[in-house]
C-alpha cells in the first residue's frame, strides 16, 4: 500500500472532523491489520475503484456516532436513528471526497461508491490479500478509526 494513497485520507479526516465538530482532533499511532477486524458498532463504508481497488471505513461506537451527529446537527440526539446514520454517511462522504480530490490533483484516478452505513454488534470486516491501515482519531465525542485498505489494480 503506497503512502501517497493513505495520506490524503488521513489529512482529510483530520481537517473535516476538526471543521464540522469545531473541536480538537488528536491522531494516535497508526497500525496495520492483515486479517479481519472487528467493527465498533457504526461504520460508514466507501468503495474505491479506478487506478486502485479497495475501501475506506470510518468506524466508531454507537455512542460516538450519536454524539458526533448531535454536534453536526446542532441538536441533542439520543438514539441511533436515520438522522444519525445519514449524518455519519455524510461525514464519510466529505472525508472521502476531499481525499479523492487531493489524489486527482496528484494525478491518480479514483472513483467512489456512495457511502453505505453498517450498524450492529459483533461485526467484522475482512479484506482478502489487502492490508488495512488503521488511523485512530480521538475527539471529545470518542474514538473514530479511519480504516483504509487499498491496492493498485493489476
Amino acid at each position: 500500500m503506497r503512502v501517497e494513497y493513505i495520506n490524503p485520507f488521513v489529512e482529510s479526516a483530520f481537517s473535516i472532523m476538526q471543521e464540522v465538530l469545531q473541536t480538537e482532533v488528536q491522531r494516535k499511532e497508526l497500525y496495520l491489520k492483515k486479517t479481519s477486524q472487528p467493527v465498533m458498532g457504526v461504520a460508514a463504508l466507501v468503495g474505491l475503484a479506478g487506478d486502485v481497488e479497495g475501501r475506506v471505513l470510518i468506524d466508531m461506537s454507537k455512542v460516538t456516532a450519536i454524539a458526533i451527529a448531535s454536534s453536526m446537527n446542532g441538536e441533542e440526539l439520543t438514539e441511533l436513528d436515520d438522522l444519525v446514520k445519514a449524518t455519519i454517511t455524510e461525514l464519510a462522504n466529505m472525508v472521502t471526497a476531499q481525499a479523492v480530490t487531493k489524489l486527482h490533483e496528484l494525478g491518480f484516478k479514483f472513483d467512489l461508491t456512495p457511502p453505505s452505513i453498517i450498524t450492529g454488534d459483533n461485526m467484522q470486516v475482512s479484506d482478502l490479500n489487502v492490508e488495512a491501515l488503521i488511523v485512530p482519531l480521538t475527539v471529545p465525542h470518542g474514538l473514530v478509526e479511519i480504516n483504509v485498505a487499498i491496492r493498485e489494480r493489476v
